[in-house]
């Protein structure tokens, strides 16, 4: 064990840092996040507290909304949309507030706003706010006119010749079908005063996605020059959990850039960043679970911007304006637009991504640096769910998969760990042969593990080959929607979600909460028991630290992984029990003695009183 000194060394201050971070960074995030979360779930059931409203979005003009742009103010500036309804606003309100046309699909609900022709009001009927089958459903997109207004916009600029253009104080008129289902698209008209005509068709699939077509008719007498832009637009700081595993802010994939996340804090730093030109690719704003998307139409290239703006209100905007093209006249032109709004299902993004040719649109969903790890771990665990029904079961099913993936270099390790074993008597004749010289002492337990052809470090490698495979399953309970409010069995409803029990209030038999850092739920328990077996399976460390070590590890371990997704937990509980029964048969093949039995009657044993 003298040879391991300094990798217990080394779990140890690891431990202890995380432990640290833990309590005094993550815990506070948890309460700081659970507290949003009630707060949304009360606003979304109506009992939002009244707010003021505020001014909305200047008009698109003179290059401050959107990169390049050059045209005059639009006629009629200042609020746009629902905005200039004065006094106190609900969510109904600013709804009612303007001409819409109805959404309704089988996912879907809400209205596009006739001014404007925005997308601003879109609740998803999938997904509630809490576990409670009763709470409100998520309100995605809010209008521009709420402290929280989220919206998605698109629209054009020119010059003079042009005349007034489709932008946030356009009033479009409805032919036909006023509400838009999956097989029911919904046609909007505007004309200006050049004589230009501008026809609108959105339609919408079963799930998320928007296909916004625009055509342009020239009856003007003369060649006009229009571009296009669009622009997702975010009212207000969102709150974000803060936390380094995912990213939540304003999103990209566009240029020779690639993939470009912007968190709200560094934006808000730069006021805008610019990309270079763009021929393909997406822009948006994610959040945890839900991300609006547009995907700019790839017949001109077009500049793609993240910006930010405090004239009035804060507000954050990723925008992109596609270059000029000339419209004869009596010629139509026509632009496509897609607008994804909705929950990142890891199924539907991939499918959008192929069917549509959305360039890496698959990173909408944060995989992180090791997604070669974290999708397939996804995609195992969620065919063992389709398989099982349940996504805890799914996870016990991926740890046995994953041990027997790395049973071959498990058994090598554990027949090492044996073999130290039987050889402890020889080591313990050379420590006290050359207890006086280290050198010799080194020199000698070299040759002996030459000569029984041991590895003293073989026993680390489970631990150093269950570091990647536990990252990224905490990566999937995190950032997947799919784990979102996934029940297991009995009191665990959500699998993301820490275990809410605590043996500070008898798992909910006294009547009182306790703080986030002390909720130490049945599963931990179970985790924290578990490896305390495992590491009873060996004999006590003869050194006191690393004897120290070995008592601690257990007990901090639980209290740090208290606050992780019970999914999480589970996976690790399940980890031990199947590394006790394997590494019981292998040591018992290996004729090594199994210490758990006397460590634990030791636990117990009268110690004698020192010699006086």
């Amino acid at each position: 064990m003298e040879n391991n000194r300094n990798f217990f060394i080394t779990i140890a201050l690891s431990v202890l840092i995380l432990t640290l971070w833990q309590v005094f960074y993550m815990n506070p995030r948890i309460e700081a996040e659970r507290e949003a979360a009630r707060i949304a779930a009360e606003q979304a059931g109506g009992t939002q507290p009244a707010q003021p409203s505020q001014p909305d979005l200047p008009p698109v003009a003179g290059g401050s909304d959107l990169p390049g742009a050059t045209a005059p103010a639009v006629p009629g500036g200042g609020a746009s949309g629902a905005g200039g309804v004065p006094g106190v606003l609900s969510r109904q309100d600013a709804i009612a507030a303007s001409g819409r046309v109805a959404i309704d699909t089988p996912r879907l609900s809400g209205s596009i706003n006739l001014t404007g022709g925005r997308i601003d009001d879109l609740v998803l009927k999938d997904y509630r706010a809490t576990v409670e089958p009763n709470s409100p459903n998520i309100e995605l997109l809010n209008p521009s006119s709420l402290p929280d207004g989220y919206y998605a916009e698109i629209g054009f600029i020119g010059g003079e010749a042009a005349g007034a253009l489709p932008g946030p104080d356009t009033v479009w008129a409805v032919e036909g079908e006023r509400t838009l289902t999956p097989t029911t698209p919904v046609t909007l008209v505007y004309t200006n005063d050049r004589g230009l005509t501008f026809t609108r068709t959105i339609a919408i699939d079963n799930d998320y996605l928007f296909t916004v077509s625009d055509s342009v008719a020239n009856e003007s007498g003369e060649a006009v020059s229009l571009s296009n832009y669009g622009r997702v637009a975010r009212i207000g700081t969102p709150h974000v959990a803060g936390f380094y595993i995912l990213h939540e802010g304003l999103i990209g994939v566009t240029g020779e850039e690639g993939l470009q996340e912007i968190d709200y804090s560094d934006l808000a730093e730069k006021r805008q960043i610019a990309p270079g030109k763009s021929n393909d690719g997406w822009l948006g704003i994610t959040d945890k679970y839900w991300a609006v998307a547009m995907v700019p139409s790839g017949a001109q290239p077009f500049q793609p911007r993240y910006a930010y703006f405090d004239d009035g209100r804060v507000r954050y905007q990723a925008d992109y304006l596609s270059d000029p093209v000339q419209v004869a006249p009596g010629e139509t032109r026509t632009v496509e637009t897609l607008v994804f709004a909705g929950a990142k299902e890891t199924a539907r993004i991939d499918a959008y991504e192929e069917s549509r040719g959305i360039r890496n649109f698959d990173l909408l969903i944060d995989w992180g640096w090791f997604y070669f790890i974290t999708k397939p771990m996804f995609y195992l665990i969620d065919w063992l769910f389709r398989l099982f029904g349940n996504f805890g079961l799914a996870i016990l099913a991926t740890t046995v998969v994953v041990k027997a993936i790395f049973f071959p270099l498990a058994n090598k390790s554990y027949k090492s760990m044996a073999n130290m074993k039987r050889v402890q008597p020889q080591m313990l004749e050379i420590r006290e042969k050359y207890a006086d010289d280290r050198m010799k002492q080194q020199q000698a337990m070299m040759e002996l593990y030459k000569t029984e052809k041991i590895n003293p470090l073989a026993g680390c490698w489970p631990v150093v080959v269950q570091i990647p495979v536990f990252f990224a399953l905490y990566k999937v309970l995190y950032v997947t929607i799919e784990m979102r409010h996934a029940p297991f069995f009995g009191w665990i409803r959500d699998l993301s979600a820490p275990d809410p029990t605590s043996i500070f209030n008898l798992f909910g038999l006294l009547p009182y909460d306790v703080p986030a850092f002390l909720l130490i739920g049945v599963w931990p328990l179970i985790m924290g028991v578990t490896m305390f077996l495992q590491m009873r399976m060996n004999p006590t460390p003869p050194d006191p630290t690393q004897a120290m070590i070995f008592n601690w590890m257990p007990v901090i371990f639980t209290f740090m992984l208290a606050t992780f997704p019970a999914g999480l937990v589970i996976y690790w509980a399940w980890n031990n029990l199947l590394s006790i029964i394997q590494q019981g048969v292998i040591m018992k093949r290996q004729g090594a003695k199994i210490e758990l039995w006397d460590n634990l009657t030791a636990l117990f044993r009268k110690k004698p009183k020192p010699a006086e």
